[in-house]
């Protein structure tokens, strides 16, 4: 068990990539994050889940792998039961798209995995046991049990339905409910045993991608009276953001809400997003993904506080580099890889020791990083960097340039840098590079 202190994003260290965040404050006060970990190179998710938790959002627990799906008992026993999960018969307005980009010669050809790789996950307490939900590509879901909250878990069930992405929740009065799928939610009631179905309750789309903008990764929260169905959405082209659907039951009729975070411009190849809405001690925060390394999978967890209106709207918050924790302050650190929006060929990579730069920086590629907060005007910016190369410096959407660094060879010529007090945006853009890279900078 490993113990670590951030609250910044990303949240874990460099070398864990935990997608598909689902996080729970359980009995024990602590919150727990239950997610997928992209372990290979080009490939989503992998063979292992594993938990981390935190009772302040400062200093996080790895408690090491918590379940394997070498304990899935019908991985590969060919008389288990199957069960269909997308219904190629009605395809969605995206899923057309989809088939007809991946239609070749007259033949579809549907990303592959292998058998036994595990989906995202979500995880429950009920009467002093702990509940894992899974799924894996053949669309078979199961649940694991455990006496705490990390697991191991153990003894899987499947369950009678099909899809991925699984999400629990347990009302006020006890009932437990199960979601599923893609393109289309399905909800049913679950029986005590937490594993079978109550006759006659399974109802079917119940967030869809024509009406909610729903592509995937099911979760639901309860504040107050209404229930919070969160998701990932394709309200802009692309299932990179957030979305979230409101309703006074929780198997619907859900209306859409808006969009909570939108992790778009986080890599050059980002793709998805996957996460939840969980309280922690008062605040209420939004867990989410984000790609690295010029990839659509290597995601990373990160999490951001979210903000209610009066009507029980959810306000869209951007990506920030600060995360749960404060802005960045005078003299402190800015890891490069703390970078929350990309533009141009930039990406995030890690180096040989383990330490994380941007890189494949070409002419006119912006980062930025939100926030900063100075009590004292800052007269200088230190870069750690590689390579050659400009390095203009705006504060917040200012077009007027407050800082302007020449790079040559790791060495830093400072020829003027004007700061103000407060709160801002770091908007960092590179002219002229030479095999530049970065990996921190510093206002002093």
């Amino acid at each position: 068990m490993n113990v670590f202190r951030n609250c910044r994003n990303p949240v874990l260290p460099v070398d864990l990539h935990i997608p598909d965040p689902e996080a729970h404050v359980m009995p024990d006060g602590r919150v727990y994050v239950y997610g997928s970990w992209d372990q290979e190179e080009n490939i989503y998710c992998s063979r292992e889940y594993r938990v981390f938790s935190s009772e302040n959002m400062i200093d996080w627990v790895d408690h090491g792998v918590s379940f394997e799906s070498s304990k899935v008992p019908w991985v590969h026993d060919e008389h288990a039961p199957k069960y269909e999960g997308v219904d190629w018969s009605k395809p969605t307005p995206y899923l057309k798209k989809m088939i007809e980009r991946d239609t070749k010669n007259g033949k579809l050809e549907i990303p592959t995995f292998p058998d036994d790789f595990l989906f995202a996950p979500d995880a429950i307490y009920r009467d002093g046991q702990y509940y894992l939900y899974f799924c894996m590509p053949d669309s078979t879901e199961g649940v694991a049990v455990a006496d705490k909250p990390e697991g191991p878990f153990h003894s899987p069930v499947q369950l009678p339905c099909g899809g991925i992405d699984p999400a629990v929740f347990i009302d006020d009065d006890r009932q437990a409910y199960y979601y599923w799928g893609q393109f289309y939610a399905h909800g049913a009631k679950l029986k005590d045993n937490m594993v079978e179905f109550e006759e006659g309750s399974v109802m079917k789309n119940i967030v869809t991608e024509e009406e909610h903008f729903f592509h995937e990764g099911s979760s639901v929260r309860k504040r107050g009276d209404t229930y919070y169905f969160v998701y990932s959405s394709m309200k802009r082209g692309k299932p990179t953001s957030l979305a979230y659907s409101t309703c006074k039951s929780p198997l619907g009729p859900f209306e859409y809400k808006g969009i909570i975070v939108d992790n778009d411009g986080c890599d050059p190849e980002s793709w998805n997003n996957h996460g939840s809405i969980e309280e922690v001690n008062g605040q209420w925060y939004v867990f989410y993904h984000r790609s690295s390394q010029n990839r659509q999978q290597k995601r990373r967890l990160c999490i951001e506080p979210i903000f209610f209106n009066e009507d029980g709207t959810i306000q869209e918050v951007p990506m920030t580099s600060q995360g749960a924790g404060k802005p960045f302050e005078l003299h402190e650190k800015i890891e490069a890889y703390r970078a929350c929006e990309l533009s141009g060929s930039v990406y995030i990579a890690p180096l040989e020791d383990g330490e994380e730069r941007l890189t494949n920086i070409t002419d006119g590629d912006e980062v930025i990083f939100r926030y900063v907060d100075w009590k004292i005007e800052p007269s200088e910016i230190l870069i750690d960097a590689k390579g050659t190369g400009e390095i203009i410096v705006f504060l917040d959407d200012k077009t007027e340039a407050s800082g302007r660094l020449v790079v040559k060879e790791g060495q830093i010529t400072v020829s003027s840098f004007t700061g103000s007090l407060g709160k801002h945006e770091i908007k960092l853009q590179f002219r002229n590079p030479g095999n530049l890279e970065m990996l921190a900078l510093y206002f002093c």
